[in-house]
C-alpha cells in the first residue's frame, strides 16, 4: 500500500471511532460543529495545502447557490462546481494532487452542486403551490394536491454556515457516500440514531472491510497491475496470459474500491448516520420515500436500517448474471445523484434522436459520469463503453435466455455472468491502465478481442433477430391465410345447408 493509502485508511479508522463520541454529544449545535471541525481536520490531513482547492470551490459554490435565484440556481452552481474540476484537474496534470484529494474534490462537487437541485425543486414546489391557491376555486379548506413541507421553506433560507457544515461534515468527506442535505439536517433533528444499532452493524461491516483488505493486498502482490506495463508483460507472456491478466488485475481493483467504501459505510453507521425506520423505505442516497416525520414519536419502537448510506451492493454486483444488474448495484448514491440530476432533468424531448428519445440523456448522464471521475481517456473508454455491452447484451438476453428454462436457463446464467465479468474487466483495464498509450498498446496485444467479439456478436444478434422476426411474420400471415380459408369454407358450407 502506498503511503497515501496508509494515511486514508488512518482517517477513515479514526472517523469510525469518534463516531462513538460524536453520538453521544447532546447538544446538537455542538455537535454540528465538532462534526465539521473533525471534516475540516481530515481535508487538511489528507490534502494539505492542496485542500485550498475544496474551501475556494465551497466559496464559489456558495455564493451560487445562495446569490443565484432558485430558477436559474442549479444550473448555475452545476456549471461551477463542474467547471472548477477542470481547473482543479489542470493544476493536478502540472503539479500534482494526492489522490484522496481528487476524491474529496468529487464528493464536494456532489453535495454543492446537488444542494443547488434540492432547492431549486423546492421553490418550483412551492410556485406551483402558490398559483394553485391563486387560481383554484375549491374549498379553501381542501387539501391541495401539491405537497409541500418546512423542509422546502427550509432550503429558501439557506445560509452559508450551512451549506459549510453540510459540505465539509466528517461523515462522508473522503470518499462518501454521497447523501442529500435532508439526510443531513435528520440526523441532528431525528432521535433515530439513538436507537439504531450503530455497534452491531458497524461490526458487520468491519468483518467484511478486512475481508476485502485482505483480498486486494494478496492479489495486488500475485498480479500487480504495473506489471501489465512492463516490456517483459508485452515480449515474454502470451496472448491468453495477457488477455486473462484482465480478470486479476480488476478483482484487485474491485477489492480495493469495496475495502474504501465499506469503511466509509462504517463512518456512518457507528455514528448513527442514515439510520431510518424500515417503515420509511429508504432508499441509496436519496434517504426516506415515505412519510417518517411522525415516526419519531415512537422511536425506540422501531427497527432501522442504513439503506441510504449503502453505496455498492457487494453481494449483488458479484452474484448478479448481467453487466446492466451489475451496473444498477454499483456505486448506487452516486447513481441515484446522476440520475436525479441528469438523467431525469436532461430535455430529452428537445433533443429528441428519430424515437430513440432516451439515447441523447442516456448519453449525457454517461459523459457527466466519466468527466466527474477524470479527464483521462481510460475513463471514457470505460464508462462510455458500457452502454455498447450493454445494448448487446440485451439483444441476446431476448435471443437465447429470456425464453430458456431449466438447465438450459442456468447453463444461460452462467455464461451470461462470465461475458458479464470479461466486459466489466476489459473495460476496466483501460480505466486502470488511464492514458490512451497504455490502452492502445494493451488492446493491441489482445488484437482489441473485445471490441471485435462483441462487434460480430452485434452483428449476429441483428441477424438472429430478424431471421426470427421474419419467421414471426410468415407464420401470422399463414395462420391469417388459414383463417381466411376457414372462413370460406364455413361460408360454402351454410349456403350449401340452406
Amino acid at each position: 500500500m502506498s503511503i497515501d493509502d496508509v494515511i486514508y485508511v488512518i482517517c477513515l479508522l479514526g472517523c469510525i471511532g469518534a463516531g462513538s463520541y460524536v453520538k453521544k454529544i447532546t447538544d446538537e449545535g455542538q455537535r454540528k460543529l465538532v462534526s465539521t471541525a473533525l471534516g475540516v481536520l481530515v481535508v487538511v490531513i489528507v490534502s494539505g495545502l492542496h485542500s485550498l482547492h475544496c474551501f475556494v470551490s465551497l466559496a464559489l459554490g456558495t455564493a451560487a447557490v445562495l446569490l443565484v435565484h432558485p430558477s436559474k440556481g442549479h444550473l448555475v452552481t452545476f456549471a461551477v462546481m463542474f467547471g472548477y474540476l477542470v481547473f482543479f484537474r489542470i493544476f493536478d496534470f502540472y503539479l500534482g494532487i494526492p489522490g484522496h484529494t481528487n476524491m474529496i474534490q468529487m464528493i464536494l462537487t456532489l453535495k454543492v452542486s446537488g444542494i443547488a437541485f434540492e432547492k431549486t425543486a423546492a421553490w418550483k414546489r412551492l410556485q406551483a403551490h402558490d398559483e394553485q391557491k391563486k387560481n383554484d376555486q375549491r374549498d379553501v379548506h381542501q387539501e391541495s394536491p401539491i405537497e409541500i413541507t418546512d423542509y422546502d421553506v427550509e432550503l429558501q433560507n439557506l445560509s452559508a454556515a450551512e451549506i459549510l457544515h453540510y459540505s465539509f461534515n466528517y461523515i462522508g468527506v473522503l470518499t462518501g457516500p454521497y447523501y442529500r442535505y435532508r439526510t443531513y439536517r435528520d440526523y441532528f433533528e431525528m432521535p433515530f440514531k439513538t436507537h439504531a444499532p450503530t455497534v452491531e452493524a458497524t461490526l458487520e461491516k468491519l468483518k467484511y472491510a478486512v475481508f476485502y483488505c485482505a483480498l486486494y493486498l494478496a492479489t495486488n502482490y500475485m498480479w500487480p497491475l504495473d506489471y501489465a506495463l512492463s516490456d517483459e508483460f508485452f515480449n515474454d507472456r502470451s496472448f491468453v496470459y495477457r488477455l486473462l491478466y484482465v480478470w486479476p488485475t480488476f478483482f484487485t481493483f474491485r477489492a480495493r474500491i469495496y475495502t474504501g467504501l465499506t469503511l466509509s459505510e462504517c463512518v456512518c453507521t457507528m455514528a448513527g448516520f442514515g439510520a431510518y425506520p424500515d417503515e420509511s423505505d429508504p432508499n441509496n442516497g436519496e434517504g426516506p420515500r415515505k412519510r417518517y416525520q411522525h415516526l419519531k414519536r415512537d422511536a425506540d419502537k422501531h427497527t432501522y436500517n442504513f439503506t441510504t448510506i449503502v453505496n455498492t451492493r457487494v453481494l449483488e454486483v458479484e452474484r448478479c448474471w448481467t453487466f446492466r444488474e451489475g451496473m444498477k448495484h454499483w456505486n448506487v448514491c452516486v447513481q441515484y445523484w446522476l440520475a436525479v440530476n441528469v438523467y431525469k432533468l436532461f430535455p430529452s424531448k428537445k433533443y429528441r434522436v428519430g424515437s430513440f428519445c432516451d439515447l441523447p440523456r442516456t448519453g449525457a448522464t454517461l459523459l457527466c459520469s466519466a468527466y466527474w471521475h477524470g479527464f483521462r481517456p481510460g475513463h471514457y473508454f470505460c464508462i462510455m463503453g458500457a452502454p455498447f455491452y450493454v445494448s448487446l447484451e440485451d439483444m441476446w438476453d431476448k435471443l437465447v435466455r429470456k425464453s430458456a428454462t431449466g438447465t438450459s436457463r442456468r447453463v444461460i446464467d452462467v455464461t451470461f455472468w462470465i461475458f458479464k465479468w470479461f466486459a466489466f474487466s476489459y473495460l476496466g483495464e483501460a480505466f486502470l491502465l488511464s492514458s490512451f498509450g497504455n490502452i492502445w498498446r494493451f488492446y493491441s496485444s489482445v488484437y482489441h478481442i473485445g471490441y471485435v467479439s462483441w462487434a460480430v456478436m452485434t452483428a449476429l444478434g441483428f441477424y438472429l433477430t430478424s431471421q426470427r422476426k421474419a419467421a414471426e411474420r410468415r407464420k401470422k400471415r399463414a395462420a391469417e391465410k388459414a383463417a381466411g380459408g376457414d372462413g370460406i369454407a364455413a361460408a360454402i358450407e351454410k349456403e350449401k345447408a340452406q
